[in-house]
């Protein structure tokens, strides 16, 4: 039924059916992200269950939809290869992040303590520059680029849109494959996992004073767009070498792996919400492998 219609509506072109996945999933992060405004103080507690969830479709989705597909269509030892490039990749954009804060502000990020003076290479100190205020829903607020939060969600917003590529890398190179129903599981799998994940990013800017409400959302917003333009070349790349089909299959699913062991999973658990986070994952795992027999 899903697939007659999409087919209709899309037509029967692989990229343009990339395209298409990647909107989705981009347009469910945008849905995420504008939750703040009606949504503007969700608890820890139910973030953290959110996320789990997040975490749960995510992992049933990388085997489900990349894992056993690739390695049925090449073998095991492509999908491994690719596996462990995606990994590595991740990897190494973590190292890269911490230090985008130095980049955006050109400043240090570390400092003692709020009111602490910065220290120049001489030993000598310069004065902070004063915070800046904006107009927020709640009156004026103090924006400090030096002040740890911002710079923590700075950091947040470019990790979540680093590990949103192989996300929409994955239902780029699933369209490509040929195979439309573990397609449209994937995209609706990882476009119900962005809905959370914006929502988490809005509310991180938001509290930490970036602007309005609006703003907030524009940051998780601009961290989702980065999908489409990724599915597409997904998509085109395995339309035009299919023999890297499977390498790039176990790659979305090394990198997607990455981004639920190193972030998702150690963020949910770090706030005393372990039991909630857990049983968000075991739904989201369900919700998956549902999708996926419904699809298939």
């Amino acid at each position: 039924m899903l697939t007659e219609w999409f087919v209709r509506v899309v037509g029967h072109d692989p990229v343009m059916q990339g395209l298409a996945g990647g909107v989705v999933i981009a347009v469910l992060n945008t849905l995420g992200a504008a939750l703040v405004v009606a949504w503007p103080n969700p608890s820890e507690r139910s973030l953290d269950g959110a996320l789990g969830f997040a975490a749960g479709v995510m992992l049933s989705a990388s085997f489900t939809s990349l894992i056993l597909p690739g390695i049925e269509i090449g073998g095991i030892w492509p999908v491994l290869v690719g596996f462990a490039l995606g990994v590595l990749l991740l990897d190494r954009a973590d190292q890269w992040v911490p230090h985008v804060h130095v980049v955006i502000t050109g400043r240090n990020a570390a400092r003692a303590d709020g009111n602490a003076r910065q220290e120049r290479a001489d030993g000598r100190f310069d004065a902070r520059e004063p915070p800046v205020e904006e107009d927020t829903p709640t009156g004026r607020k103090r924006i400090d680029p030096d002040d740890p939060r911002t710079a923590s969600v700075l950091l947040f917003i470019v990790a979540i849109t680093l590990h949103n590529m192989p996300e929409g890398l994955a239902v780029g190179v699933s369209f490509g494959s040929g195979n439309l129903g573990d397609a449209l599981s994937l995209m609706l799998a990882i476009g119900i996992q962005n809905v959370p994940e914006g929502l988490a990013v809005a509310v991180a800017a938001a509290n930490a004073g970036f602007g309005s409400l609006f703003y907030a959302s524009l940051a998780g917003v601009r961290a989702g767009l980065v999908e489409i333009p990724l599915a597409v070349f997904g998509a085109f790349a395995v339309g035009v070498a299919s023999p890297i089909l499977p390498y790039a299959m176990g790659f979305a699913a090394g990198g997607m792996l990455f981004v639920i062991s190193d972030e998702i999973v150690p963020e949910t658990h770090a706030r005393g919400h372990e039991r909630v986070a857990t049983l968000g994952t075991m739904l989201g795992v369900a919700v998956m492998l549902y999708l996926d027999i419904a699809l298939a």
